[in-house]
């Protein structure tokens, strides 16, 4: 079976899809809100601060920078535990399925995919740096820069694992299952991702222009999954992204306001290096991937129809 042809196993009743996406904005925006709710109350006990802090995603209040990171963190845990209980035990599907068409997860996508991308940001963060020093602030605090990288590498990938089995995973097949084509739910899952994005702090700053790099990332994710039939490499790269974007550079204007290596004090301004990864490093990516693993038959794959598995009735619940 091909990627969009696993979705068909278990229980897909339209109720299963509801119930699913309810339990995992539950325990994404409510349980996993707690215990940063409960940091921001021991920083203060004024309700208009707090107010008004809560409208900024408590950032300003005086938590610590890591402490805020893991917090946040643990809101896309949770999430990805409510996701877990609605594909395992309302779809009744193996969470394997909205992971990958093989057998096992290849841990060797995952790995391949996050070495390549670690390159890559490393580079690009020293040439930037090289390029314009005056922009650079050198911001080596030991113990806090440890204790960033140690959650970046523990903890920062159930964030970015969730948003690729959220989006690249169950919403993919399900609405591949809706329109029984391809290139539909590629889109959709990319605009929707860009959308999710829509609230950090850049687009703020630098305006809508900034979604054609968050949705482009989206696309890029997509097809990725598509061709290579699973959420191996995406999840490499969307990992190796957001780690190395939070101990790298940090500015006092985006959504990781972490103590990183570096800080970036230019104002906030869109240029064109914004787009160099939708428009060069993601393309040559794509062609780098192709190579290695093989890839065909793009056309299809990406915007053909989805062919029905034959399923018996039990395997069909099983």
């Amino acid at each position: 079976m091909d990627f969009f042809q696993k979705a068909y196993k278990g229980n897909n009743e339209w109720y299963t899809w509801v119930v699913t996406f309810i339990l995992v904005f539950i325990f994404w925006q409510f349980f996993g809100v707690i215990p940063l709710i409960l940091a921001a109350l021991s920083h203060t006990a004024d309700l208009n601060e707090f107010t008004q802090a809560a409208a900024n995603n408590f950032m300003g209040i005086g938590i610590n920078k890591n402490l805020y990171l893991f917090l946040i963190v643990v809101m896309f845990m949770f999430a990805l535990l409510g996701l877990f209980i609605g594909v395992k035990y309302i779809h009744k599907k193996t969470f394997l399925s909205i992971v990958t068409s093989r057998k096992s997860i290849d841990w060797g996508r995952i790995k391949y995919a996050f070495v390549i991308w670690s390159v890559l940001a490393i580079v690009a963060t020293l040439g930037a740096i090289a390029l314009t020093p005056e922009n650079y602030v050198f911001n080596f605090k030991p113990v806090p820069f440890l204790l960033l990288v140690l959650i970046s590498f523990l903890f920062l990938p159930f964030q970015t694992s969730f948003e690729e089995f959220l989006f690249r995973g169950y919403f993919m097949q399900g609405l591949g299952m809706l329109v029984k084509n391809r290139l539909f739910p590629l889109l959709m899952t990319s605009i929707f991702f860009g959308l999710l994005h829509g609230a950090n702090p850049e687009v703020e700053k630098l305006g809508q222009i900034t979604m054609v790099f968050y949705i482009g990332t989206g696309l890029f994710f997509g097809i990725t999954t598509l061709m290579d039939e699973g959420t191996e490499l995406a999840l490499g790269l969307h990992a190796a992204n957001n780690i190395f974007a939070a101990f790298l550079v940090t500015t006092d204007w985006t959504v990781f306001q972490t103590d990183a290596l570096f800080i970036d004090t230019s104002e906030p301004s869109v240029t064109w290096e914004m787009f160099v990864p939708v428009i060069v490093l993601y393309p040559v990516m794509l062609y780098l991937f192709s190579k290695k693993y093989n890839w065909s038959d793009w056309g299809n794959k990406l915007a053909g129809k989805i062919d029905l598995p034959i399923i018996s009735k039990d395997e069909m619940l099983s």
